[in-house]
């Protein structure tokens, strides 16, 4: 058996739709059975049994790669259909569950009536029945997983076989007489082949006439060179012009639609003209396969041609995306488009080779120039970037002298491109690893590691693009100057930060996605489409965690229930507090205590909403609630006293924002009260942070709850010789005088004390707040002062007297 072409794109595309699909498949499949009438869940896991029984009787007759792939597909699709009816019983035998639960429990000796004792029958009878439905849905399932492991370890096994196959060398003469000899035959079989297509065309023509093919053809012209030609100038047009997004996006977006244009349109001309001879059944049967490669032939050559010009463009160096010049770019893309040429002509060579039933000699001939044809190229790519890194060793050593670096005599160092490096290295691998095997005979392993070569090298640079295009995209699309970002930002008042954290997590969930893509395209060049399979069936019936199953699809609902509750939530108490509460003549804090409980609500209910739509119940959350209490109970128990106290403070009001508040050492306004904490503004404007739990179990002084009012307090000495009754009308005008003293209660001047020839007055005054009393005070002090000096009224202070005994000795003369 010979080694065959394994096609990267068909695989590449399955995949695609099989990731992007899987989401959408399980609502088509329950639309389709709710509609048409689809068999019974009993009945899919009937079929899918008879299924997995033909695939294992055609096991054992089978050998060829291409028939044990399709065993695999069989195998995988019982697994499905077996999972799908597993899933659709599940929900029945909870119903019957329900019903038997209603019914409560039978005790041991007791009768019941006949209709109910008939029904718990009938309802112990179905239940019996769904159970083993179930269990032989399961059970079926693992064997179809079983089986399709069994058959990949198979083809594995073959693919391993196929690429250390030893046939004759290139060197050797034996494979050229070989070649030679059967050469007319296989001309013969060739001339055949070229005569069933003629004669299936001239048949087609003298019964339909020339129309449909010259139709086609013509339209297959103009996608290639009008219309993609007139498509790409449009697009430079664009990103040239003011309309274009700023930024990276005008880049990484034109060659993106580069790529677009230039993979779609030669693919869909080679569609249009299969289906135009197709139309007027031009195509013989032997032929069919030629024309499915022909298409698919035609879409690969167009991408790698199309993905290099893209990232080259090697007459505009301001748009081009990889960090090479000119020259460089220009040889690039002429390997690029003789690569895709290669890809195309091999390809379209050998099914027509395999179709035409030619000789194994000649397939083997034609193995071994395809390689070497390979091994040229990347040969050639690599002198090309040989010559590249030389003249960026030179630029940077030229730049170093030029600016002085190298004056201290030592050579200077020539900047690296790591993408340049591990390309080149890859390469002399590869074309060294290729030539052996040629020489030695392996050319299965050859052709095989060429190829291989060449598709990760634009699996990578696809993904290189695209990464780097998503990432532009999502950050321009949650830009705040942006007409989305705008819009976005004028309707749900989302902060500019926000919005950009957004870009940075939708970038992310992005690449991640091209990334992964990326990965499964270089794994089915390997024919290894199980684990392809694994990841498409973990899409669609999602993940088991602790007996709950996760779907991507109900996590994408729950995410977006999430953010519908936050933001209706937000909503909610955006109208709080802009419309309702300031029309209820309640004051700052209790509207602020409102506000505050309507969020924490809100984002409790927007949490326990989405948490529902997982499918994960209350009792599951009491479960997970009374896990934690331990947990809560040893290492969160300042959190939780914190919690508690801060819905105190908002429910109780003992303190509320606004009020001037004295804890400990520290006095202050009330600026914030949330569940955790409360701030507190000090006469510095810092702000200092109490936990909640302070404010409830500590003594606090509320300096403006109840509207409190401020006093005044004025303390002096006069003489005992002064007028106090005219010192006492003296403080009662001034107290008067002030504006911000009140008359209730009234000012009162009275006398402390009486003693050391000194009368203590003690004065108090009323303000209409705490905040008031520092002020009027100085206010006050000042006055009294002016007036007292003006009326020559003394103001003492007590005198501190203290007699010092002198030393007797200290004055006598030394002796």
């Amino acid at each position: 058996m010979s080694f065959r072409y394994r096609f990267p794109l068909p695989r590449a595309l399955l995949l695609v739709f099989l990731l992007v699909g899987s989401g959408v498949s399980t609502g088509v499949a329950a639309a389709v059975d709710t509609a048409t009438g689809a068999p019974s869940p009993q009945a899919r896991i009937t079929q899918a049994e008879r299924a997995l029984q033909a695939v294992r009787r055609s096991l054992d007759d089978a050998d060829a790669p291409e028939t044990l792939r399709t065993l695999s597909e069989q195998a995988l699709q019982a697994r499905r259909d077996a999972d799908a009816a597993v899933a659709a019983l599940v929900p029945q035998l909870e119903q019957i569950d329900a019903r038997i639960a209603q019914l409560g429990p039978l005790d041991d000796g007791a009768t019941e009536e006949r209709s109910i004792s008939r029904q718990r029958g009938a309802l112990d009878q179905q239940r019996s029945q769904l159970d083993a439905d179930i269990k032989r849905g399961k059970l079926l399932a693992e064997d179809a997983r079983q089986l399709s492991d069994s058959i990949e370890k198979t083809r594995a096994q073959q693919f391993g076989e196929q690429l250390g196959r030893k046939v004759g060398s290139p060197l050797s003469p034996a494979l050229w007489r070989q070649f030679a000899a059967s050469l007319p035959d296989d001309l013969a079989r060739l001339q055949g082949l070229y005569r069933q297509a003629a004669g299936g065309l001239k048949a087609a023509v003298a019964a339909h006439g020339w129309t449909a093919p010259l139709v086609g053809a013509g339209l297959a012209l103009l996608m290639v060179f009008p219309l993609r030609l007139w498509l790409r100038r449009l697009g430079r047009r664009y990103a040239a012009s003011e309309r274009a997004p700023d930024g990276r996006l005008r880049r990484s977006g034109l060659a993106v639609w580069l790529l677009l244009v230039g993979t779609l349109l030669p693919g869909f001309a080679a569609m249009v003209v299969v289906a135009s001879l197709r139309g007027i059944s031009a195509i013989p049967p032997r032929l069919e396969s030629v024309a499915d490669i022909f298409v698919l032939a035609s879409f690969v050559a167009a991408f790698y041609a199309a993905l290099a010009a893209s990232l080259l463009v090697p007459h505009r160096p301001s748009w081009r995306l990889l960090g090479i010049d000119d020259v460089a770019a220009l040889h690039l893309r002429r390997f690029a488009w003789g690569a895709a040429g290669l890809t195309w002509l091999s390809a379209l060579l050998r099914e027509i080779n395999r179709s035409a039933r030619t000789s194994t000699v000649s397939t083997v001939t034609l193995d071994g120039l395809v390689a070497l044809s390979y091994v040229a190229l990347i040969m050639a790519a690599l002198v090309t970037l040989a010559r590249l890194h030389r003249r960026r060793a030179a630029a940077a050593a030229q730049a170093e002298q030029e600016a002085g670096a190298a004056a201290d005599g030592r050579p200077p160092r020539a900047t690296r491109s790591g993408w340049l490096v591990l390309a080149r290295l890859g390469g002399h691998l590869t074309v060294l690893s290729a030539l052996v095997a040629t020489l030695l005979g392996y050319l299965n392993f050859a052709m095989f590691l060429a190829q291989q070569m060449v598709w990760v090298t634009v699996v990578v640079m696809a993904v290189a693009l695209l990464t780097r295009f998503a990432d532009d995209l999502s950050l321009w699309l949650f830009a705040p100057d942006s007409a989305f970002g705008r819009t976005l930002r004028l309707s749900t008042g989302v902060s500019p930060a926000r919005m950009e954290q957004a870009g940075v997590l939708l970038s992310a969930v992005l690449r991640i996605g091209v990334v992964l893509l990326g990965i499964a395209a270089v794994v089915v060049w390997f024919g290894n489409t199980a684990a392809l399979s694994a990841w498409a069936d973990t899409l669609n019936t999602g993940l088991k965690i602790g007996g709950q199953t996760l779907r991507p699809s109900a996590l994408l609902w729950a995410l977006l229930v999430l953010l519908l509750g936050l933001g209706l939530m937000k909503v909610l108490q955006q109208w709080l507090v802009d419309t309702w509460l300031p029309r209820t003549g309640l004051d700052s804090g209790a509207r602020n205590s409102i506000s505050t409980v309507a969020r924490y609500l809100g984002i409790a209910l927007a949490v326990l909403w989405s948490l529902a739509t997982l499918g994960i119940g209350f009792e599951k959350l009491a479960l997970l609630a009374s896990a934690l209490s331990v947990g809560i109970g040893f290492g969160l128990q300042a959190i939780t006293q914190n919690f508690v106290s801060g819905l105190i403070l908002l429910a109780e009001r003992p303190v509320k924002i606004g009020d001037w508040v004295k804890i400990g050492d520290q006095e202050g306004d009330i600026r914030r009260i949330s569940v955790r904490s409360t701030e507190i503004q000090v006469g510095d404007k810092s702000t200092l942070i109490v936990p909640n739990s302070e404010l409830i179990t500590k003594t606090i002084r509320n300096m403006t709850m109840a509207n409190a009012l401020g006093r005044v307090q004025i303390q002096f000495s006069v003489p005992l010789g002064a007028d106090v009754g005219r010192v006492r009308q003296l403080l009662l005008e001034l107290f008067a005088g002030h504006e911000k003293v009140l008359d209730e209660p009234a000012p009162s001047v009275f006398i402390d004390s009486i003693s050391g020839g000194l009368v203590a007055l003690n004065c108090f005054a009323y303000v209409s707040s705490p905040r008031a009393v520092y002020g009027v005070r100085s206010d006050l002090l000042f006055a009294l002062l002016q007036a007292t000096a003006e009326q020559g009224i003394a103001l003492v202070t007590p005198t501190d007297v203290r007699v010092l005994h002198a030393d007797p000795q200290a004055d006598d003369p030394v002796q």
